[in-house]
């Protein structure tokens, strides 16, 4: 089993845009859903993409006026969002989503972890702490917007057979096994070269994280929250700072 960085950077990566379906059609996607989440012109405001890709929705913020900060750890994702920026104010940073606050100088508007980012972080202790860090780096009325998928309810036999992508010459399978605070999701890549067809397999852990826990863990640091569907199967909280920050009693 690989480390997600490991696993994103030599399975997953070079093939991420076949697997949204490609550029234009991954960005269209990525449109609708900030016009969903963030309509209307954001001129001036300032946005951080944790684990932004090759630019699904920090793209578009800067279409709507957003400076944006784009963070993640995929060095071939950022090389795609830089050849697409056309000159938008949108800053790539190669670092763990973690290490987001060094990167800034000033409070946010906006803060986005979209996909099924989060779950990539190793413990509930480093969401918590996640959290916290961003509840203290967004203005009065800042937002955080997150999806996410449910993984408490485990699927079973041929269901944990999850197909995901596949044409005349490559075929994406993701296999998982459920163990009590997590998921492995084993990614099986077959690709054809002329008539051979070679597999490969990486594996890698997410969190198992429920909506409740998540609902809870940001309302004691000061947050308003709301869930609703996301895309694909995912669920999206948007929480808006209600207080001063983080609440008594909650690490910082």
């Amino acid at each position: 089993m690989t480390d997600i960085a490991e696993h994103y950077a030599s399975h997953l990566a070079p093939i991420y845009l076949w697997m949204a379906g490609g550029y234009d059609a991954a960005m269209s996607r990525g449109e609708a859903e900030i016009e969903a989440i963030c309509p209307g012109r954001a001129n001036g405001q300032i946005a951080v993409d944790l684990g932004a890709g090759f630019g699904m929705h920090a793209v578009p913020l800067a279409r709507r006026g957003c400076s944006v900060v784009a963070i993640d750890t995929s060095a071939i994702l950022l090389g795609i969002l830089r050849d697409h920026v056309d000159g938008l104010p949108v800053q790539t940073i190669d670092d763990d989503l973690r290490a987001f606050q060094k990167h800034l100088d000033t409070k946010v508007d906006l803060i986005l972890c979209m996909g099924d980012t989060l779950t990539h972080l190793p413990d509930h202790r480093s969401v918590e702490k996640l959290f916290t860090d961003i509840a203290n780096s967004l203005h009065a009325d800042g937002r955080f917007i997150v999806t996410f998928r449910d993984y408490t309810t485990p699927l079973n036999g041929n269901e944990r057979f999850i197909p995901v992508r596949s044409d005349a010459d490559r075929i994406l399978t993701c296999f998982l096994e459920y163990t009590d605070d997590h998921v492995t999701v084993h990614d099986i890549l077959h690709e054809r070269s002329a008539t051979v067809w070679q597999q490969r397999i990486s594996s890698y852990r997410k969190l198992r994280l429920s909506p409740e826990w998540i609902v809870k863990s940001l309302q004691v640091r000061g947050f308003t929250v709301r869930v609703e569907p996301g895309l694909a199967g995912m669920l999206r909280v948007i929480a808006i700072v209600s207080g001063t920050g983080v609440s008594a009693g909650v690490p910082a």
